[in-house]
């Protein structure tokens, strides 16, 4: 039981933490352009 408790958290974890890399990336974040994709003369793409 306890390890299905460890898996279900650690599924919502991963799943927050996609949502907020694809939220970043549509607002045009990216962490390869040191946060700001829109400033980086097209090295991002």
């Amino acid at each position: 039981m306890g390890t299905a408790i460890v898996l279900v958290v650690l599924a919502g974890v991963v799943g927050l933490v996609i949502r907020s890399m694809v939220k970043d990336k549509k607002s045009g974040k990216s962490l390869q352009c040191g946060q700001d994709c829109k400033n980086c003369s097209g090295h991002c793409h």
